[in-house]
Order: structure tokens, then C-alpha cells, then sequence
């Protein structure tokens, strides 16, 4: 079996080049071994196994069939009947689980099985040895080899598939590979990434071979082989940056509550510790702010708002609408909660266009106004663009 062994061994090497491991190798190759055998000395509806020893290059064959008993198949009286009653009942009762039409190919009575076993019971499968042909290492080479080809490659994908599986919601690191209209697909070790448009930090701009790191998204199984998307402008995209620079989050003393997040423009992370001592926003911003500087920095100067997270809802919708200063908020019905602020922080609060108290809003999940008690002048935003309706004498920033 030389032509066998020495194929078995190309195989192993490309199988190791790709990432697949040894057994799916071996897997494989009996699978299109046994398709081959099947094809060149096999009858139709035989269920052949081969079994390759990769050492020796020897592979072994069996026929498996299913044991089976009188009250499991039909009688031949009952298959007449069937057909009696037409082609549509026939199909339809031949294709009953509870019962079978006996194929010598693939079932044998319980009686003969037992003479080859004799402690083998009806619904057990037997295995019975194949003879071996003198000329099968030739054939089998070449009668197989695209098939193992074929098994090759699409373990290969599943290979990629299960890894990057286990990889979503992860932060990996990728080179521009190339850039489309509509994506830019990255180079991400054993496979490409795909980087849509609107998973993109607005104003960002990508060359090829440049490094980014990216937010596994999805991974998808298409008729082409595994598709990952990435992202960058995804909100978990901070926590996981934060996670990478913050090692008091990995060690559970520090904990992201919740995100809020305008990609390539502004982002609000409220953040808790439940250790004595530790100061949440501290070890987030780090030593100088080196640790928040290297989010930053990775975001390509996206400003970040760090806040403390709080049970009490009044405490936790002041905090959201850092940098400003709250002077009370007052919980209403129906989730809304009324914030007064120094005329002063009034445009501090509100942000440009809105912005901020509009991911103060989104950060708490409340619907969040924010007013002067000096002026009582209310403005309400609509939208990013600072559109407004309904106006009144009075003016009032509501989200």
C-alpha cells in the first residue's frame, strides 16, 4: 500500500500547514477510502467502513449491516398489499421508521447474525470483513484523491469555523488586506475578515498592510467557507480595549456596567468595584491616564467618559451627565427623570448637538431633561442635528 502511505503523509503535512488535527486527517482519508472501495468493487446500497493504518500505508475494509428480526421488516405478503394499494401508499409505508424493506446489502436477519456473534441483538450493527484487492493501493490513490481533497478543505473550514466561533465577541488583531467601497477585508491569521462600511469609525481611514485591532462580531457559515465579521465601531469594542489595558477588570475587581457609544466621536463607560478601597474610574484612567490614553489612542481620538456606576438612580443619571455638575434629579413617572444644572453647565450638560446627555441617556436607559431652575428656559433635541418642534417660551433639553 506505498501509493497509500506516501499519500497519507502529503495529506498529514498540508492538514498541518492548515491547523486541522491529526485524527480529522485520518478521518477523512478512510471516509474517501471507503467511497472509493465502494465505487470500483462495492454493490449498490452497501455501507462500507475502511479503517488506515497510517504506518504501514495497510487499510482494512468492512461491510456494515444492520441486524434485524422478523417483526422489524416487512412480510412479502405485506410489500404485495403495498403495492396493491399504489405507488403513493407503497412509498409512504416503505418509508416508516417503525418498519423496513429488507435489503440484503444492508441487513441481516437476526438469525445468521448470531452465528457470526452470538450474543449480537436485533437493531446492533455488525461489521463483516471485506476482502482485500491486490491492486487497491493504485487505485485507491488516485480514485480518491479528490475526494480527500475535498474532505481536506472542508475540514479546513470547519477548522476556522470553530475557532473564530470561540473567538466572537473578542478583540484580534488584523492587517488591511485590501479596501472595497463597501468593506475592507483584513488579514486575521488562518482566514480574511470582513470590516463592512457601517462597522467603520466614521472619518477613519485604512491602507493596506496598516494594523488594527477589531471586534469579532459574527461569524457566519456560507456556501464559500466561513465569513468573520469584525467591527470597530461596535460598544463592546471599549470594554474589550479596556479589558486588554485594565488588569483589576480580568481580576473582578473592577466591572463595566454599561456602555453607551457614538463611534470615532465620544463614548460614556460606567464602571464599579465592589473591593474595598478601589477606585473604579481610577484604575480605568490609570497611572498619568496612560491606560485611558491607549483606548484613545486605539479609537483613533475618540473622547471617553468614565463614570461611576450607582443602584440609586438619582446618583448613578448625576454621574452620566459628566463632566457637568448636577444640583438635583428628580425621579417622574413613566422612566423620565428631570435633571437641574447651573445655567452655567447647561450647554455642558446638553453637549454639542445634544450628544451628551443624549448618551447619558442611552448609558441609564432614562429618559433624561436636563434644565436650568435660574432661567426655567427648556430646549428639546429631537435629534443629532439639533432639529427641534414643539417650542415654547420656556426652553428644555430632553432625550
Amino acid at each position: 500500500m506505498f501509493e497509500i502511505k506516501s499519500f497519507t503523509s502529503a495529506m498529514a503535512q498540508i492538514a498541518e500547514e492548515k491547523g486541522i488535527p491529526q485524527e480529522k486527517v485520518i478521518e477523512v482519508i478512510e471516509q474517501a477510502l471507503a467511497a472509493a472501495y465502494k465505487k470500483d468493487y462495492g454493490k449498490k446500497g452497501q455501507i462500507v467502513k475502511a479503517k488506515l493504518f497510517p504506518k504501514t500505508g495497510d487499510t482494512k475494509f468492512w461491510q456494515v449491516k444492520l441486524v434485524v428480526s422478523d417483526e422489524m421488516i416487512y412480510s412479502e405478503e405485506e410489500l404485495e398489499k403495498l403495492k396493491e394499494e399504489g405507488e403513493p401508499a407503497f412509498a409512504e409505508a416503505t418509508a416508516d421508521k417503525e418498519k423496513i424493506r429488507f435489503n440484503p446489502e444492508k441487513h441481516i436477519m437476526l438469525e445468521e447474525a448470531k452465528k457470526i456473534e452470538p450474543k449480537i441483538k436485533a437493531g446492533d450493527e455488525i461489521e463483516m470483513v471485506l476482502e482485500a484487492q491486490e491492486d487497491y493501493g493504485r487505485i485507491a490513490a488516485q480514485t480518491a484523491k479528490q475526494v480527500i481533497l475535498q474532505k481536506i478543505k472542508e475540514a479546513e473550514r470547519e477548522s476556522i469555523l470553530q475557532e473564530y466561533e470561540s473567538k466572537k465577541g473578542e478583540i484580534i488583531s488584523g492587517l488591511v488586506q485590501r479596501i472595497e467601497p463597501g468593506a475592507v477585508f483584513f488579514d486575521i491569521g488562518k482566514t480574511v475578515g470582513i470590516l463592512p462600511r457601517e462597522e467603520q469609525i466614521s472619518g477613519e481611514f485604512y491602507r493596506p498592510n496598516q494594523r488594527f485591532r477589531l471586534y469579532i462580531l459574527n461569524v457566519e457559515n456560507t456556501p464559500k467557507g466561513p465569513q468573520i465579521i469584525l467591527s470597530r465601531a461596535y460598544p463592546k469594542m471599549v470594554s474589550k480595549l479596556f479589558e486588554l489595558e485594565v488588569p483589576e477588570i480580568s481580576a473582578d475587581q473592577v466591572s463595566i456596567k454599561s456602555i453607551a457609544r457614538e463611534a470615532g466621536s465620544r463614548s460614556k463607560i460606567a464602571v464599579l468595584s465592589d473591593s474595598e478601597g478601589m477606585d473604579p474610574i481610577g484604575a480605568m484612567v490609570g497611572q498619568r491616564g496612560t491606560r485611558v490614553a491607549a483606548v484613545i489612542n486605539e479609537l483613533g481620538g475618540e473622547k471617553i467618559d468614565i463614570i461611576e456606576y450607582s443602584d440609586e438612580p438619582e446618583k448613578y443619571i448625576a454621574n452620566s451627565l459628566s463632566p457637568a455638575k448636577v444640583l438635583e434629579v428628580k425621579i417622574m413617572p413613566k422612566n423620565k427623570a428631570l435633571v437641574l444644572v447651573p445655567e452655567d453647565q447647561l450647554s455642558l450638560a446638553i453637549g454639542k448637538e445634544g450628544q451628551n446627555v443624549r448618551l447619558a441617556a442611552k448609558l441609564t436607559g432614562w429618559k433624561i431633561d436636563v434644565r436650568s431652575p435660574e432661567t426655567e428656559k427648556e430646549v428639546k433635541i429631537e435629534d443629532k442635528k439639533g432639529q427641534t418642534k414643539n417650542k415654547t417660551k420656556s426652553k428644555k433639553e430632553k432625550i
